[in-house]
């Protein structure tokens, strides 16, 4: 009954293919929007990943998320430092500067400054240069794709280039030296992202009595981070968050004041509408016009629940086959568009909660149809 089942779908290929279509453009809006959303919102916390080291971070308890800078006193980490269980505190800078470039051209950067001596904080790859670069006068690391990208130079010819290694440029009228190339990860705000050491960071910006960003802690062995970070607040009057709650704090900030979850949402919605529309109107057409078919074998002799379980075959197959056409078109846009501007992230949960939305659609479209094979008349077949 089943093989009848899967010939009475394929030799209708007009409409099988149309209900295909149906479910694979469906599953593509609901792989596609969510992945591209769920990377887009990994970048909100994109800076602490990037300093990977430290097991608290404080900073202004004003502070809602990372590129929001409410700078604190310097004094604060030593002060940090004497409280029990910190290993070691060390600050970090981190703000929007202007960089002029050598063709005189003005960009904006993530400017990132690290603690002089350990360099903690320092970017994980560095794709040419040494993190003891930054020890020269005038030290600055950029990231590579920035650097060939934003940060291109116009030669006096007119043809640009990358601004490359021993280029100057200038950071808020200073001298600064190209030394080295990173590669960090892309943040929310996408501006280039810079690294130098703390002490010349500030010497960028123009000096006032709070300067200090962050204070970046590593715990010592064995030691509670939440119980720290509440000694912490006690005794520093600062805001101290886990990384992880640290990062859970930007993601809920842009979750919560922005309109980018509706807009996803709404796009998610549709591709759901859309699909449920075309291959329930098309799934229904085309047990309509099967319908003699159906009657026939009730007429030999097949129970209801024998059809019933034709019907729910042959909309899986084509819901199977579409959400695998819609999920395979998804991970090529992803390979596409692999570390570029345009933020994918395709995780587990993701293919879950399409497959729902794709099991959701063929039930829906197969229990409208259900319906009328049920309720089929026998005598169908018999009638002229």
């Amino acid at each position: 009954m089943y093989y009848i089942a899967l010939k009475m779908l394929f030799g209708d290929r007009g409409k099988y293919i149309a209900m295909v279509f149906g479910i694979s453009f469906s599953a593509l809006i609901m792989t596609q929007q969510p992945s591209v959303f769920a990377g887009l919102m990994s970048r909100t916390y994109s800076f602490m990943e990037d300093i990977s080291l430290p097991d608290v971070w404080v900073m202004d308890p004003g502070v809602q998320y990372s590129e929001e800078h409410k700078p604190i006193r310097d004094i604060e980490v030593n002060k940090i430092k004497g409280i029990t269980g910190v290993a070691w505190a060390v600050p970090i800078f981190k703000n929007l500067m202007a960089v002029k470039l050598p063709d005189g051209f003005m960009r904006t950067i993530d400017l990132t400054g690290i603690d002089d001596s350990t360099f903690v904080g320092g970017p994980a790859w560095i794709l040419q240069g040494d993190l003891e670069d930054l020890k020269r006068k005038d030290a600055i690391f950029v990231d590579y794709e920035a650097a060939h990208k934003n940060l291109r130079v116009t030669n006096p010819d007119g043809t640009r280039r990358p601004l490359a290694i021993n280029d100057i440029v200038e950071i808020n009228d200073h001298r600064a030296v190209v030394v080295g190339y990173i590669k960090a990860k892309r943040s929310f705000v996408l501006q280039p992202k810079v690294y130098t050491t703390y002490s010349r960071a500030l010497s960028y910006q123009p000096p006032t009595r709070r300067q200090l960003t962050y204070v970046a802690v590593k715990a010592k062995e064995g030691q509670n981070l939440k119980q720290l970070c509440q000694r912490i607040k006690r005794q520093t009057g600062l805001k101290a968050y886990t990384t992880d709650d640290f990062k859970a704090q930007n993601l809920d900030y842009w979750m919560t004041n922005t309109g980018i979850p509706i807009n996803f949402g709404t796009a998610i919605l549709l591709g759901f509408i859309v699909g449920a529309a075309v291959v329930g109107q098309t799934f229904y057409n085309f047990v309509q016009e099967n319908l003699k078919h159906y009657a026939a074998l009730k007429a030999m002799g097949l129970r209801n629940h024998t059809l019933i379980r034709m019907v729910m075959l042959q909309a899986c197959v084509v819901g199977a086959t579409g959400y695998g056409i819609g999920v395979g078109l998804t991970t090529i846009f992803g390979l596409i568009f692999d570390d570029s501007v345009l933020a994918f992230r395709m995780m587990p949960s993701i293919l879950a909660f399409s497959a729902l939305g794709i099991f959701l659609i063929i039930t829906l479209s197969a229990v409208a149809s259900i319906r009328k094979v049920i309720n089929v008349d026998p005598s169908v077949v018999f009638r002229g």
